[in-house]
């Protein structure tokens, strides 16, 4: 097995008998959602979409897995979206089959999916890996398997000698932990795609409880990883250290 990272994603690749080109987290039509909060915003869905398009065109993948998120807003579907992501989603089908994992955001993304395209809520393998949105618990056949999930949104604050952070960057987090069984299974938390997503830092994933598999993080011994693929640390080491006053 070969995982490419793609810088100008975020995004993976995953090579072993299929090409899986993994996009997490497009959160398309969250323009719409931040307005109701004031903060307007251009739609950059269509941008958002080129940049998966340059994605696939790059990696010539058999499968684009898009892995939950797909849509921003919940419970509701917005105007925005009902309007983009017909569109969006056949341009997409035009270069490469697509398969989406639903997440906590996708409620009524089925209408916008041919059949076969939704995949289960609790994961699935496909040519020997396990892909979840990362909301729920696991089906039971991805342990002792690579995971790779989303949801998490992680990311990376970089600390130089005087102790000042650079702006937080996307983050690949690999850990790996020991199921009851005395299987191992391995967890890949893979960035948002989406630019306004936000995130939180890899050093805080565990505690965070977004999701089950947060909390099998192994601080000590994970690896974190940049959008482009260069190792780190581990979040042990990289979680920014509170500062008194």
């Amino acid at each position: 097995m070969h995982l490419h990272f793609i810088e100008n994603g975020p995004a993976l690749l995953v090579e072993q008998e299929q090409r899986v080109l993994v996009v997490a987290d497009l959160h398309m039509g969250i323009e719409s959602g931040l307005e109701r909060y004031g903060v307007h915003i251009t739609s950059r869905s269509n941008a958002r979409a080129e940049r998966v398009i340059a994605c696939i065109e790059e990696t010539e993948p058999d499968l684009l897995l898009l892995l939950g998120d797909v849509k921003h807003n919940v419970p509701v579907t917005t105007r925005q979206e009902y309007r983009e992501l017909p569109r969006i989603l056949q341009s997409f089908r035009e270069l490469v089959p697509i398969a989406v994992t639903p997440g906590n955001h996708d409620g009524g993304i089925d209408r916008f999916l041919l059949e076969g395209e939704l995949l289960p809520a609790g994961g699935t393998i496909i040519d020997g890996v396990g892909y979840l949105h990362g909301h729920t618990h696991p089906a039971a056949g991805l342990s002792s398997h690579l995971i790779i999930l989303g949801h998490h949104h992680p990311v990376v604050s970089l600390m130089d000698a005087v102790g000042c952070a650079a702006r937080a960057r996307p983050a690949y987090l690999y850990s790996v932990f020991e199921e009851p069984t005395g299987e191992r299974t391995r967890l890949l938390f893979v960035p948002a795609f989406n630019e306004f997503a936000g995130g939180i830092d890899v050093g805080l994933l565990r505690e965070s409880g977004l999701g089950p598999l947060s909390r099998c993080i192994d601080e000590k011994n994970a690896e974190v990883f940049l959008a482009d693929g260069t190792y780190v640390g581990s979040p042990a080491t990289l979680c920014p250290a509170e500062i008194d006053g």
